[in-house]
């Protein structure tokens, strides 16, 4: 068997080992096998990172978006040259499955990168307007400065280049700290990006949680995005406000897929669980529809027609092309999931599912296995009903009106996605105005593109990441003649 490879971090454009000379090691979460070691970086590493990002700034902030594109665009080619590359270190990373990590880290970052690039020229026009006979105002769009970019382990690759090309092609340096679960592919990427930029403009930085501290802490560092956990974002917001530094933040989830009686059944049956809850990362998605409500009067018809999906789902090895659910992360997260389903079978009833461990894939007995899940009750209060389980764990809860299912999608401390299942356009229209989600999917779902905004409300955070996120507008007032006195209104209070 070869050795596993041992990264580093970039840095000023260098690649450099970690200055404490510690590292992690990463294992494929469905073999066991160690996939690579990686920096265990601490707070001098991150200092120097951003030191080299305040450094590079003024040039790279100063140049012209046309010039900026050009940097940007380049990426795309290093997307489509090693885009099967990557994609397969990260499924051994993390447990995507194979299809899907290629797809992603292929033609769709190639998308990406090419995308921001475009925005680079168009995002940075102002707006101008005649105040009166001798006064005109324009606007400009500036860059933060230093962004500190922070990932989750699920899509790490694909969102990183999400927010650090759009970061970038706005005119930001960046530093960002992959997962300390699932950092391979972002530092195999940073050696791909050794020469793709100036020194400085882009740096990666694996670790702990320290390093990500770091980052928040440092009053250089002019704005955040981060993807993952609500009690992550609460300690960023927390480190951050010392430094008022602004935020993005897309978290966390409990969101509804919502199955009306006079839906497509079939179509819905697939819609809640393949897409949405069970194989896509093995319910380890942000926007996992794991409450699923279900119109009582189908609610016999559309159960057997569920489990008879989750029951033909294959689970084993996600580099196997014709595997159709991974394993979970990381053994803290196994056992985490494992005892939400000890919790559920003491409050809810079980419809099928709910066996783990190396029994469910024999032949990969080191992997983090749980088998598609069901469970089902009326109280929507119970744990598994408001906790985001991340696993491929599911409730249905039913419900007889339309008032009824708006009520239980909206009681959650979450708002990032809902799914609903109708054939009735005008009970689509009012559940698209009703649920307080950042996300409504009519007749689909994980619908996540590139031409619209995603993001949550209430614990599922705030922003998205758009290029003009990444600005701030200044205004300027320009006067051809003497003005005597204020004019326009009365000052600011």
């Amino acid at each position: 068997m070869a050795e596993a490879p041992r990264y580093s971090n970039l840095i000023n454009g260098v690649l450099m080992p970690p200055s404490a000379g510690c590292y992690l090691d990463s294992f494929n979460p469905a073999t066991g096998e160690l996939v690579a070691q990686v920096p265990a970086s601490d707070r001098v590493d991150a200092a120097e990172a951003v030191d080299a990002a305040v450094a590079a700034f003024p040039e790279w902030s100063a140049m012209a978006p046309k010039a900026r594109a050009g940097y940007v665009e380049k990426v795309a080619e290093i997307f489509d040259e090693h885009g099967a590359e990557l994609g397969r270190l990260e499924s051994s990373d993390n447990g995507t499955l194979i299809g899907v990590s290629e797809i992603m880290n292929g033609l769709a970052m190639v998308e990406v990168w090419k995308r921001s690039a475009h925005d680079a020229v168009t995002a940075m026009a102002g707006q101008s307007a005649v105040l009166d006979s001798t006064t005109f105002g324009i606007t400009r769009r500036e860059p933060y400065g230093v962004v500190a970019v922070i990932i989750p382990y699920n899509m790490p690759i694909a969102m990183f280049c999400v927010k650090a090309s759009r970061a970038l092609a706005a005119g930001n340096t960046v530093v960002a700290k992959p997962p300390e679960q699932a950092s391979a592919g972002i530092l195999r990427l940073a050696e791909l990006l050794v020469d793709a930029f100036p020194p400085g403009v882009i740096n990666v930085v694996s670790g702990l949680a320290e390093v990500g501290d770091a980052f928040v802490r440092h009053e250089a560092v002019r704005m955040v995005t981060m993807t993952g956990s609500t009690a992550t974002a609460k300690l960023i917001q927390k480190a951050a406000a010392d430094t008022l530094t602004p935020a993005i933040f897309e978290l966390g989830g409990k969101s509804p897929n919502i199955v009306f009686a006079d839906a497509d059944l079939d179509l819905a049956a697939f819609g809640v669980t393949i897409p949405s809850i069970y194989t896509f990362n093995a319910g380890q998605a942000c926007v996992a529809g794991s409450r699923i409500l279900i119109q009582r009067t189908v609610l016999d018809e559309m159960l057997p027609r569920i489990q008879a999906i989750a029951e033909s789902i294959t689970i084993g090895n996600p580099l196997d092309p014709t595997i159709q659910m991974g394993p979970l992360i990381s053994k803290e997260q196994y056992d985490k999931v494992v005892g939400h389903l000890e919790l559920g079978h003491e409050e809810a009833d079980l419809v099928f599912g709910g066996r783990h461990g190396a029994d469910v894939v024999p032949d990969l007995p080191r992997g983090h296995w749980v088998e598609p899940t069901l469970f089902i009750t009326d109280d929507n209060s119970i744990e598994i009903c408001q906790e985001e389980i991340f696993g491929p764990v599911a409730v249905v809860i039913p419900f007889d009106t339309e008032e009824e299912a708006v009520a239980l999608s909206n009681d959650s401390r979450y708002g990032l996605a809902s799914g609903v299942w109708t054939n009735d356009l005008g009970c689509a229209q009012r559940m698209v105005r009703d649920i307080r989600s950042g996300n409504v999917w009519v007749n689909s779902y994980m619908q996540i593109r590139d031409e619209l905004p995603f993001g949550g409300i209430k614990e599922s955070g705030h922003g998205h990441d758009d290029i003009l996120e990444f600005t701030w507008e200044k205004t300027a007032v320009i006067a051809t003649a003497p003005v005597a006195g204020l004019t326009g209104g009365a000052p600011p209070g």
